[in-house]
């Protein structure tokens, strides 16, 4: 029996939705990530029962540390973006934790440097709020060494590739480290969307992009270039046609990330048959359904998407590019 919701929630379902391709299915991913987090602060003495945990969120981040403090007998205060909705205020409120939203921003880079400068006022003030830092602090890898363990003995044993976005890093980052530390032959294929700044794309730039979480307009410290071998940039249209051919093929209803690392995952096998492929799904379609789910009958089929294959992070087209490993380097530089 699980002592608390977060708990029952934080792990996921490995799912095979192709022939060598496992979907691993999460409710809200980031759980694990702030579960981990916050036990490690209490049980190191850095935090103590009661103290306010602060921290930056375009949604799942907010709900993970509100559920891990609500855990742990905390105190949780979020600075969100505008793309927190009405179910998560509500869910957010009944669970102790207080939200303040940024003014609105069609600007990705704007939103989330408005967000950091008020967590840092609010330090100001509050010199006893402990800042989470989920951007920056490598204390978020350890929430996945059991989701690790657990890829690592229900996939088959030879060679894995891990798809994913980006994002902070944390998740596909310690994926990879805890697999390859168990001897797995392990790919890492990170997924951005253009105009990151992580890996060299902000010179791009997607109209309809929504998926901004596994991307940044600002340096993330979390993430470790070197543990990524190949990358993957991906606009709307494709991460929704993705979603949608998920939905349709497999039962799994995911967001648009996870639509969009569907398609990549399909491309890996493709390219290495060899390699068992999985990939991340980090939460559910429910946030999706206007932006991405209607109209579904007019969004094309997956079978025909292809990525182009580019020589550097200046050759990067909308709307799927990918580099290859030679040239990795370039783009982290």
């Amino acid at each position: 029996m699980h002592p608390h919701c977060a708990d029952a929630i934080a792990d996921p379902d490995p799912i095979q939705v192709e022939p060598g391709v496992v979907c691993l299915r999460f409710e809200v991913m980031k759980v694990r990530s702030a579960l981990g987090a916050v036990r490690h602060l209490v049980e190191s003495g850095l935090v103590r029962r009661g103290d306010t945990l602060v921290d930056s969120s375009s949604g799942l981040y907010a709900h993970a540390l509100a559920l891990a403090c609500h855990r742990y007998g905390m105190r949780c205060h979020i600075v969100g973006s505008t793309t927190v909705d009405r179910t998560l205020r509500l869910q957010l409120e009944i669970l102790g934790a207080t939200l303040e939203q940024v003014r609105p921003s069609a600007d990705l880079k704007l939103d989330q440097n408005l967000r950091v400068h008020r967590v840092g006022e609010l330090l100001l003030r509050n010199p006893r709020y402990h800042w989470m830092r989920q951007y920056h602090d490598g204390v978020h890898y350890l929430g996945y060494r059991g989701v690790a363990e657990t890829v690592d003995a229900d996939l088959p044993s030879g060679p894995l590739t891990i798809v994913g976005g980006v994002g902070t890093g944390a998740s596909t980052g310690a994926l990879a480290t805890y697999l390859r530390r168990a001897g797995r032959d392990v790919e890492l294929v990170g997924l951005q969307p253009f105009g990151s700044v992580t890996f060299g794309a902000e010179h791009t730039a997607d109209p309809d992009m929504i998926i901004a979480g596994i991307g940044s307009s600002i340096e993330f410290r979390n993430v470790r270039h070197d543990l990524y071998d190949r990358m993957h940039w991906m606009a709307f249209p494709y991460a929704r046609a993705g979603a949608i051919g998920l939905l349709r093929r497999s039962g799994v209803f995911a967001g648009l990330s996870s639509g969009a690392a569907y398609l990549v995952a399909r491309h890996e096998r493709a390219l290495h048959p060899g390699r068992t492929v999985v990939f991340l799904a980090p939460d559910t379609g429910h946030r999706y359904v206007d932006a991405a789910y209607v109209g579904h009958e007019d969004v094309p089929a997956v079978d025909g998407l292809a990525p182009r294959v580019v020589g550097g992070v200046d050759e990067l087209e909308l709307p799927w590019s990918t580099l290859p490993l030679e040239q990795l380097a370039r783009a982290a530089s």
